[in-house]
């Protein structure tokens, strides 16, 4: 079978400005942030993302690298507004597409089957239509003639996620309480990379936790980084919960001052200076 391990490096060498990005996790859980901290260091810009928005998209955003963000939030969970998200939403560097969390699955979903659009009831009678004009909506054919928003499809160039463990063919493993989206974001996309806490072995993903627990399946896997501490600042549990005491500097430092900081090396040097910081 096809050993599909690369560096975070490899992973963001394939990546082009103008991409559509979609980023796997929730708030400030689970993010890909060893590969978002290796896209910042490249020059890839002019990014549509797709995220449920944490860190990733409040470093995107500070560092000018998005476009346009398409999120139903953007929150660091225990700090309820991403502020370096704000600050960039409200200089209006970036457009946004902000749709109901329901929306937002199902936009998804229609990519992984391949759809232009799937029927959702989630934000009728809601200000989203409102804000989003592009939006139609469709009635059904039967007989209850039903009307539904048609939520288009959220079609991605690449994915990034993170998973707890991972083999060397792209099966991904979650041994957290939740598995969020990032299947979705894996089948939605046309190249997915799973960074992991650890590889191993395929015949040990099952040895710490049930079948049902392989969330991510090869044949949607394009790369796999070995990348521990990956998830950092966000939660990988059970691996480490949040570092809040980290996650508060991040959020009350300028953004320039926070990427001289921990930014201006490679991964190595941000964990070093991770280990470092009180």
């Amino acid at each position: 079978m096809t050993d599909k391990t690369m560096t975070a490096e490899e992973v963001v060498s394939r990546l082009r400005s103008g991409m559509t990005l979609g980023i796997g996790g929730w708030g400030s859980r689970r993010k890909p942030m060893a590969l978002v901290r290796a896209l910042l260091r490249s020059d890839v810009t002019d990014l549509t993302v797709v995220s449920c928005g944490g860190p990733d998209v409040g470093m995107l955003a500070a560092a000018g690298r998005i476009r346009r963000l398409v999120a139903a939030f953007v929150s660091l969970d225990s700090i309820p507004l991403e502020p370096h998200y704000r600050a960039a939403r409200e200089s209006g560097s970036l457009e946004l597409m902000e749709v109901d969390e329901a929306m937002f699955l199902t936009g998804l979903r229609a990519a992984a089957h391949r759809l232009p659009f799937l029927p959702v009831r989630a934000g009728l009678g809601s200000d989203v239509m409102r804000v989003n004009p592009g939006l139609r909506t469709v009635t059904s054919p039967y007989d209850d003639g039903e009307t539904f928003v048609a939520m288009p499809a959220l079609r991605l160039d690449a994915a990034l996620v993170h998973m707890g463990r991972a083999d060397r063919r792209g099966n991904g493993q979650y041994l957290g309480p939740d598995p969020y989206f990032d299947d979705l974001f894996c089948e939605a996309a046309e190249s997915a990379y799973v960074s992991c806490e650890r590889i191993v072995d395929t015949a040990e993903l099952t040895k710490e936790a049930p079948p049902q627990s392989l969330l991510i399946r090869r044949h949607t896997v394009t790369g796999v980084v070995e990348a521990p501490n990956g998830a950092h600042f966000t939660s990988c549990v059970p691996d480490y919960g949040r570092d809040e005491a980290f996650q508060k500097e991040y959020a009350s430092t300028p953004w320039p001052e926070f990427s001289a900081r921990y930014l201006s090396g490679d991964e190595q040097a941000y964990q070093s200076a991770v280990g470092e910081a009180p």
